[in-house]
């Protein structure tokens, strides 16, 4: 889009530099004298050269704002490589904790379970099995959110 816009511009300016040619085209090829001091040109059509003098600078500002753009996609594509890497990590991590959360909840549903069949209760036992009822729709809850957030950064992130 914006190339398509720079590149209009440019346009629209050589079309009108070339109108101004045509209509100016005496004024253009009337012949003047030059000097640069190290050097003298008879004959030189000065408004032709003045002309062709104008489209440097067009045409350096055509390439240099290309080339900005350029830099900008170069720094953004640069920035989401980051942030997948930074989301990976981030992932990793998550799954560490949760790998880690999980290894104590068991550790410490083993050890309730123990101690309460040493003590023979039966209560405790229903007890115990909805508290393992209640942690396993929590992880599962939990996945899910896991889940949704990927998708959401997935999208976002592209």
């Amino acid at each position: 889009m914006r190339m398509g816009l720079r590149l209009g511009v440019l346009l629209l300016f050589l079309i009108l530099l070339g109108v101004l040619a045509v209509l100016n085209r005496d004024f253009l090829m009337y012949p003047h004298t030059l000097y640069l001091g190290f050097a003298t040109y008879r004959e030189l059509p000065l408004g032709l050269f003045l002309l062709m003098l104008m489209l440097i600078p067009m045409l350096v500002f055509y390439f240099w704002a290309g080339l900005t753009r350029l830099r900008a996609e170069a720094d953004t594509a640069r920035l989401l490589r980051d942030m997948e890497g930074l989301r990976s990590s981030l992932d990793a991590q998550e799954g560490s904790r949760f790998a880690q959360l999980q290894s104590y909840l068991d550790g410490r549903l083993n050890t309730l379970e123990q101690r309460s069949l040493g003590e023979g209760g039966g209560a405790s036992q229903a007890e115990l099995t909805a508290l393992r009822n209640r942690v396993d729709a929590l992880q599962d809850d939990l996945g899910l959110q896991l889940a949704q957030l990927d998708d959401y950064l997935k999208r976002r992130l592209g």
